[in-house]
């Protein structure tokens, strides 16, 4: 009888919610829970995707991501601006679930996964971590589950925000991918200011977690300003040298404070 009156519980929220439309999920770091829904890909134990769309590349493969990414649907990918965001996500079904909750990484969007409602679909590993000692099999073979989530603050101890150039950039064409950025996880705008200028340029969104400037010659270094979904803002002086070289991560000194 519990188990049915929280299924009651779930249909009602969720209802509520997508009624509502999509605007519960612009309210960042909302203290309240979501109903949603999730499924998991790759191995079983896996680390999940290999890339993904929002273009980390090997990064989801080791430590701090590794066994922490989630591809999801449309709903939070939001176009690729929730790339790096970070949630945390806990199954409902106490019968087999224990009630602690995974946090992951926003990294890959989920093709095919429901427009019309919040699904997670997570690394085989993380997916696990939900259940009970012993049980992570059997809620994998559960398939589609009920969960709950929220949005949480990223937290990459011991990183600062790093800034790799992208291939096939040149003078004329630069691109960029942050990492392990610290708090919000995501980027709603990015400006690069060149050697002996005083103006910030404004770049542009590529795809995924890929900002770009069309312009040039761009000389280096470079300072790059980077502003989050919540209005906070850093800017990194003078991170990509004068000689930055395709397919090269630089290191800022800095990060946001978790």
């Amino acid at each position: 009888m519990k188990h049915h009156r929280v299924s009651v519980l779930f249909l009602l929220s969720l209802c509520f919610i997508l009624a509502r439309g999509q605007s519960k999920h612009s309210v960042h770091f909302d203290p309240h829970w979501h109903p949603g829904t999730a499924t998991w890909y790759g191995e079983a134990e896996g680390d999940g995707s290999r890339g993904g769309a929002c273009g980390y590349g090997s990064l989801v493969d080791v430590k701090p991501l590794r066994a922490r990414v989630g591809a999801v649907g449309p709903v939070l990918y939001k176009k690729g601006e929730g790339c790096g965001e970070c949630y945390k996500v806990k199954c409902l079904d106490h019968t087999i679930c224990s009630k602690r909750a995974v946090t992951v990484i926003i990294t890959d969007e989920c093709p095919g996964c429901p427009s019309d409602r919040t699904h997670f679909d997570l690394s085989g590993a993380a997916f696990g971590h939900m259940a009970v000692h012993g049980e992570n099999g059997q809620l994998r073979n559960r398939g589609e589950i009920q969960v709950l989530y929220r949005r949480t603050t990223c937290v990459y101890a011991g990183k600062n925000i790093a800034f790799q150039v992208n291939e096939g950039s040149t003078p004329f064409w630069l691109s960029l991918l942050v990492e392990f950025e610290d708090g919000d996880g995501d980027i709603s705008s990015m400006h690069i200011q060149e050697a002996g200028s005083s103006e910030w340029l404004q770049m542009n969104h590529l795809w995924g977690a890929n900002w770009n400037i069309v312009t040039g010659p761009l000389r280096g270094p470079f300072s790059v300003k980077l502003s989050t979904s919540t209005g906070k803002s850093l800017t990194a002086k003078d991170v990509i040298p004068s000689h930055w070289s395709p397919k090269s991560t630089y290191t800022s000194r800095l990060n946001f404070s978790p």
